[in-house]
């Protein structure tokens, strides 16, 4: 009985441990909006900030040790599932439907060579449709980063999936209404 009793404690510990090191452990509200987050940030040197939604919180501070031949402004940046790109908000907080006078501008930094194009598509969280995507060229410097302005229709949590040659990472970004 003792001997089922270590098992079974050892395996939850397992578990937790396993769950609180993934980058994104958080819970998840019904609405698409991050949660409160546990734990240490993902990057050393970074700290949680608020306006994350779905599974990717937004950090502030240090961005990740492969990020740093792109030279990354101090923004808020959000870091993808696999831990692949991190996207730095230009336009904080993101605007839906955009206007002139707002800038969206993300700049996606990506851990390895980039080799091609980054293809970005994206819906609501929770929904398939609308969609939106977009393709931009691997032409600007330093580091492997693709500048992008990705504009939605509508405000709320979405969900992208950033495709480049060889590689594929999601991130969720919250957009808000016009003030």
């Amino acid at each position: 009985m003792r001997r089922a009793l270590a098992l079974a404690a050892a395996c939850a510990f397992l578990v937790a441990a396993c769950t609180a090191s993934h980058p994104h452990a958080q819970a998840s509200s019904g609405s698409g909006t991050a949660a409160s987050t546990s734990g240490p940030a993902p990057v050393p040197g970074a700290t949680y900030a608020a306006g994350g939604c779905g599974s990717t919180p937004l950090l502030l501070g240090s961005a990740p040790t492969w990020a740093a031949s792109a030279n990354p402004p101090p923004l808020r940046y959000a870091l993808a599932d696999q831990g692949e790109v991190a996207g730095f908000l230009f336009g904080y907080p993101l605007m839906a439907p955009a206007s002139a006078a707002d800038s969206d501008k993300v700049l996606w930094v990506v851990d390895s060579p980039r080799g091609g194009p980054l293809r970005v598509t994206g819906h609501p969280v929770g929904a398939a449709k609308p969609v939106v995507s977009s393709v931009w060229p691997p032409d600007s410097g330093p580091g492997e980063i693709y500048p992008s302005q990705i504009e939605v229709p509508s405000p709320g949590c979405w969900r992208f999936t950033l495709a480049w040659p060889g590689h594929s990472d999601t991130v969720d970004l919250r957009y808000i209404g016009h003030r």
